[in-house]
């Protein structure tokens, strides 16, 4: 009875786990979201390093001083707030919550990714993982061994109600 319930409740947990790790960063995007890990510590306290950070598609236009927005700066995506809209120049002045003076560059309307929406402090890290061949084969065998631990629950199960040992 014992080993039955351990196996059954062990591969349910890892599988709540893989699912509860997957989630964060399978269904934002789903929905149209952009997500990227926070490497540095330039929008702290606001937003830690390590976080995951969800950008929604938004029009340069309607981005607003104050509001977080995702761009391209070369080939890395920064996330700063916007000190000014020049709509007439198409692009935003920038400036990380943490650095005492703007961005050097302005961000193009064309290098917007888009306005960031929300952040979870600490998640950044599993995004990488996750992003990873490393991080999905992990997840695939995780999730395959929970489920292997619950048809094996059930096998103990069926052997001991038909009575054999």
């Amino acid at each position: 009875k014992l080993l039955p319930a351990l196996c059954s409740v062990s591969g349910t947990l890892i599988l709540i786990i893989v699912i509860a790790v997957c989630i964060p960063i399978t269904v934002p995007k789903l929905a149209g979201y952009e997500i990227y890990n926070v490497v540095s510590g330039s929008m702290e306290p606001v937003i830690p390093t390590g976080s995951l950070v969800y950008a929604e598609p938004a029009r340069p236009e309607e981005i607003a001083a104050g509001d977080v927005i995702a761009f391209w700066s070369g080939r890395s995506v920064v996330v700063h707030r916007v000190v000014e809209n020049k709509t007439d120049a198409r692009e935003f002045v920038t400036k990380g919550d943490a650095n005492a003076a703007e961005d050097i560059r302005a961000a193009a309307y064309s290098d917007l990714i888009g306005s960031v929406s929300g952040h979870i402090p600490m998640l950044g890290s599993l995004l990488v993982l996750y992003n990873s061949t490393m991080g999905k084969v992990c997840a695939i065998c995780f999730a395959g061994c929970g489920a292997m631990l619950n048809i094996l629950a059930g096998r103990l199960r069926g052997t001991k109600e038909s009575g054999n040992p």
